[in-house]
């Protein structure tokens, strides 16, 4: 597993020299962009909007716009120095909190930590107090020159540190516009709403779960690939368009239900044609 990052953790006096690697994966099919006339990849080149001309990486510097047309130039030099300065800090865990009071919103990216050489009894120890407090320790790191807030926890007898947002990253809730303010729903309504709940209730597991769209967009790429004919997916059954509250959810409550089985059904007209046809054509 690759290693992104080098350091060292701390809780008072214990130091723990760790590495972390990426805990997850994106699995996004990569789509290029081809010219359509002659199928050649597209060059998105860096262009300056006022001269017009082609920029090389050392033609370009990074800027802070803090109005409309005005920025704070700032210079590679500036930024490496104040990305050392603060990697040469101690990694510290400020605090000890239980997992339960972070709210999920937070949570930005997961890493698994190693130990380095001669960390592994206090990242033993690390982990043992996790596990017996049912604690996550909080604290902060600088990760791609950027300092974060993390939490370290115990995953499957390892311990893996999530970044986690500030809280002025996170925005209001009270700004979303047209949430009810009040519940208006009747005890009748409510009620078929947990029964419905409690009838796809079930166990968590992650394996019944996978990425639908991605399987059928390789599966489209490898038919095409190989000059296969394209068949076409089962349609989903169509929603019933319902208005009523208390029928959208009865109806939802059906659609749970067990299905019959069905009969075979017989071969359509229209497919019996198409075979008749090719044996003429053959």
């Amino acid at each position: 597993m690759h290693t992104m990052w080098k350091g060292s953790i701390s809780f008072g006096l214990v130091n723990i020299p760790i590495k972390l690697h990426t805990a997850t994966e994106d699995k996004d099919i990569k789509l290029r962009t081809l010219h359509k006339k002659c199928h050649s990849p597209v060059k998105y080149e860096k262009v300056c909007s006022n001269c017009e001309e082609e920029l090389k990486p050392e033609d370009i510097v990074k800027a802070y716009e803090y109005t409309k047309g005005k920025y704070v130039v700032l210079e590679d030099e500036e930024l490496e120095n104040l990305r050392k300065e603060n990697e040469e800090k101690a990694v510290e865990i400020i605090d000890f909190v239980k997992m339960s009071e972070i709210d999920p919103i937070y949570y930005n990216r997961s890493y698994f930590m190693s130990p380095n050489e001669g960390g592994g009894k206090a990242y033993s120890l690390l982990r043992k107090a996790l596990q017996e407090t049912e604690k996550v320790g909080l604290a902060k790191i600088i990760i791609r020159a950027k300092e974060q807030l993390a939490i370290i926890r115990v995953y499957d007898n390892t311990l893996v540190m999530e970044t986690i947002h500030y809280p002025d990253e996170v925005r209001k809730a009270a700004d979303v516009p047209s949430v009810p303010a009040e519940d208006k729903v009747t005890d009748k309504e409510l009620e078929t709403a947990k029964m419905l709940i409690d009838q796809l209730t079930t166990d968590f597991e992650p394996e019944k779960y996978n990425d639908e769209y991605r399987t059928a967009l390789l599966e489209l790429i490898e038919s095409k690939r190989t000059g296969k004919e394209i068949v076409t997916a089962k349609e989903k059954d169509p929603v019933a368009n319902v208005t009523d509250l208390m029928a959208a959810l009865q109806a939802s409550i059906d659609r749970t239900k067990p299905e019959k089985a069905e009969k075979p059904k017989k071969e359509s007209a229209k497919r019996k044609r198409v075979a008749t046809k090719a044996k003429k054509e053959a």
